[in-house]
């Protein structure tokens, strides 16, 4: 059994790398709340989705790989290998769906949104390990053509053989999450019919969190006024979080957006810091990078404790095994 200085050292040694990777760059809504409830909540559908996405753990690989490079390609492909390679996630014959941040009318440039040439790596990845489709969606929170355009993400994911589905309001389903504070809701129905699921948010300042991170990302699978959710958001991050539990979280601090997030816009807000983070422990990568990027504690970051509690991962990210790399 470790001892607590030797946790402590680690802890320290992690976040000191994220805080010192890359170099400073210088740095409403679709409105898809289904008004008319004319049906009752899809129970039999909310039973029958696959509430798990995850994979068997391997004591012998890693639970978080750290990688940092100059090609966000190149970072995709080098922590998916960390973690076993894409087939130990993806199954011949799987429909996956991959859920980049695609919430803003944002360059990459401005790191609103995910890098696109990270989440075109993941679709070929995907892919080569013999997925039958890859689908990559999110439910945008500034027009979706614009956001899906303007990001770059569409064109990529296709180049690299993804279905890019946008959300139309026709593809919402009222859902009965079973959450402790979520529980009838409009839910985009990709997400509820797939066989694995791998998030890939960007890192990003927070008016409200603080950060938005993996589990926030969530928040881009449902309709409805989702601002309403703000009353108790950190519960609610915990009842998506527990409803999709993903096969594989990549978090995207290629670029992040230190300050004045979500939205962004001003490159002076944005650090270039080179950087993957990938892992099958959810709380543990957001744990890990709100601590090193914004020097936020567990207690400022509430729904990761609540997520511990529920059996979503640990908020002690120097506990898990994890890789580090910097490529050449």
């Amino acid at each position: 059994m470790e001892t607590d200085s030797v946790a402590l050292s680690r802890r320290e040694a992690l976040v000191k790398l994220l805080r010192v990777a890359g170099a400073g760059a210088g740095a409403a809504g679709l409105g898809l709340w289904l008004s008319e409830h004319s049906w009752r909540p899809e129970t039999a559908l909310a039973m029958t989705a696959k509430h798990g996405h995850t994979v068997a753990a391997d004591p012998k690989l890693p639970e978080m790989a750290i990688i940092q490079g100059d090609d966000p390609a190149q970072l995709a492909r080098q922590a998916i290998e960390e973690l076993g390679g894409m087939r130990r996630f993806i199954a011949r014959g799987d429909v996956v769906l991959v859920k980049p941040n695609i919430g803003w009318d944002r360059t990459p440039e401005q790191a609103a949104n995910t890098n696109p040439d990270v989440v075109a790596e993941i679709v070929r990845q995907c892919s080569n390990a013999g997925a039958k489709r890859v689908i990559v969606t999110d439910v945008s929170c500034n027009d979706a053509r614009r956001c899906f355009q303007r990001s770059g993400i569409a064109e990529a994911a296709k180049l690299a053989g993804a279905d890019v589905i946008l959300p139309e309001s026709s593809r919402f389903k009222e859902v009965d999450l079973q959450g402790e504070v979520l529980h009838a809701w409009p839910v985009f129905d990709p997400f509820l019919n797939v066989d694995k699921v791998i998030n890939v948010p960007i890192a990003k300042h927070h008016g409200l969190t603080g950060t938005t991170l993996g589990m926030k990302n969530w928040y881009g699978m449902l309709g409805g006024p989702r601002n309403q959710l703000h009353q108790r958001i950190h519960e609610s991050l915990v009842d998506l979080a527990d409803f999709v539990r993903p096969t594989l979280t990549i978090i995207d601090c290629y670029r992040i957006l230190l300050r004045n997030g979500p939205t962004g816009g001003n490159l002076e807000d944005v650090l270039l810091k080179k950087t993957l983070v990938a892992g099958t422990d959810p709380v543990a990568l957001d744990a890990y990078v709100a601590k090193a990027y914004w020097n936020m504690e567990v207690d400022a970051l509430p729904y990761l404790k609540m997520a511990a509690k529920r059996g979503l991962g640990t908020y002690q990210f120097e506990t898990v095994r994890t890789r580090v790399k910097k490529l050449a």
